[in-house]
């Protein structure tokens, strides 16, 4: 008679093994469904609130145009013709001058902006104060790779000494 010896994995191990793997597949393939559905339904809040729905309630919303440009990322504008429109959002801009909270600080700065309007005409500069001191900085970006050029192009004129990119609110015109 001839004996059979199994080296192989114990067949409760192997059960065990193609259901834990079953449970971690499933769970996984869930999870990406749960996660796409709620990237969906924030792109669409709006409308989804807004939608009748046979045996629910109506929801009505009342906002200003800009709030939605500012939620679907897109900018539209309600300005009258002949007027401009502004969007608000978190950007960055070229810090060019930090002083203190003096009168003479105050000076420098606007002495740093006129200098920075000489060499850039186009640019938009910004001197105001921000206790405790007054700042000079140029620009409304986006990016950061933007702000990144505009803050080689000063240090290329040799004139400006405290240059460095700073995290800001600017401000967009809408056309």
């Amino acid at each position: 008679m001839e004996e059979v010896i199994n080296i192989g994995i114990p067949a409760f191990r192997r059960e065990a093994f193609i259901h834990n793997t079953m449970k971690r597949f499933t769970t996984a393939i869930l999870c990406i469904f749960a996660l796409s559905m709620s990237a969906f339904a924030q792109r669409d809040i709006v409308k989804s609130l807004q939608t009748d729905a046979a045996g629910q309630g109506k929801v009505t919303i009342h906002q200003d145009a800009k709030i939605t440009a500012l939620v679907n990322g897109a900018a539209t504008s309600t300005a009258k013709p002949g007027e401009k429109s502004e969007l608000k959002r978190q950007g960055y801009r070229v810090q060019v001058y930090a002083g203190n909270n003096t009168s003479r600080s105050r000076n420098e700065a606007q002495d740093v902006a006129n200098k920075v309007k000489q060499y850039f005409q186009d640019a938009d500069v910004y001197a105001y104060f921000v206790s405790p001191r007054w700042l000079c900085r140029v620009g409304n970006f986006a990016s950061i790779e933007e702000a990144d050029a505009m803050m080689r192009q000063l240090k290329a004129t040799g004139v400006f000494k405290e240059i460095s990119i700073v995290r800001d609110q600017i401000t967009i015109e809408i056309n």
